[in-house]
């Protein structure tokens, strides 16, 4: 290792200073931080941090996360620990980002590469560009009008579900601009489509109110996030299972008000 680790430009870690053990350690947490923050679960990001540093010379690491925090501790060849922690606010889900994150952290843990190497690389991923408002929002409306319609609505029904998840991806997007809890936001948004599907169906686009939420409803069920709770629990990540499970209950519940607060308040239709 020690060979390969000069031919990239990547210093032994043995003797270096403090400063430069810190930025690689610092550099891994940013990988972690970033398969975290796009739906990785927390047993790839523990075992990603800490292949990362056998890699690069550290003797020994302990990795802990949960779905908001990252904490990693490092040992040098001598002796010396090194402990940092990551905190977790904002989380969506970009699995593409995680598939290059994967795909960095691999190509780095077979041939190791400066430190300044791997912060590029990891500023090109943040940097990345999703797919174009544009086509999200499309697929917000064909999502929503094929559900609609796979349930059992007709296509005008399905014509008022694309209509509402118009409404509905509009709304996400204001709410999340507006960095809004996630509970509060899914709420919201729920309630909001919830009484543009009501204004469809009385003016005549869609008759059945039910099919067509059926189709908005899909969209914002957190379906990944419990997904990646139960592989957690399988895994023995208990803590982070539950915490994720109990956040995904929560919004799925939230979905529900949402929708019911606006349909009872229109008297049940």
């Amino acid at each position: 290792m020690s060979d390969m680790m000069k031919e990239t430009g990547c210093r032994e870690q043995e003797g270096l200073p403090d400063r430069e053990q810190n930025r690689y350690l610092s550099a891994f947490m940013d990988i972690g931080e970033l398969l975290l923050i796009h739906g990785a679960e927390v047993n790839r990001v523990e075992d990603t941090i800490s292949r990362l540093c056998g890699a690069y010379g550290f003797v020994r690491s302990d990795v802990f996360t949960i779905t908001s925090s990252i904490v990693a501790s490092a040992m040098t060849p001598d002796g010396t620990t090194i402990t940092q922690t990551r905190r977790i606010k904002d989380r969506d889900t970009d699995l593409g980002k995680v598939e290059l994150v994967n795909g960095l952290s691999r190509r780095i843990c077979k041939d190791p590469v400066s430190v300044e190497a791997i912060q590029e690389e990891i500023r090109a991923i943040r940097d990345r560009r999703s797919i174009s408002e544009g086509v999200k929002l499309g697929m917000y409306m064909l999502i929503s009008s094929s559900l609609s319609v796979f349930f059992g609505g007709s296509w005008p029904d399905g014509l008022a579900a694309a209509l509402s998840g118009m409404v509905l991806y509009g709304m996400l997007r204001q709410s999340a601009a507006m960095r809004l809890n996630g509970i509060i936001q899914t709420m919201m948004c729920s309630a909001v489509t919830a009484l543009a599907v009501s204004l469809l169906v009385k003016i005549g686009i869609g008759t059945h109110p039910d099919k067509i939420m059926i189709g908005n409803i899909m969209l914002v069920i957190p379906g990944i996030q419990l997904t990646n709770s139960l592989r957690d629990m399988i895994n023995g990540d208990m803590i982070s299972g539950l915490l994720n499970m109990s956040e995904a209950l929560l919004k799925a519940v939230s979905v529900a008000m949402g929708f019911a607060v606006t349909l009872l308040a229109g008297g049940g239709r």
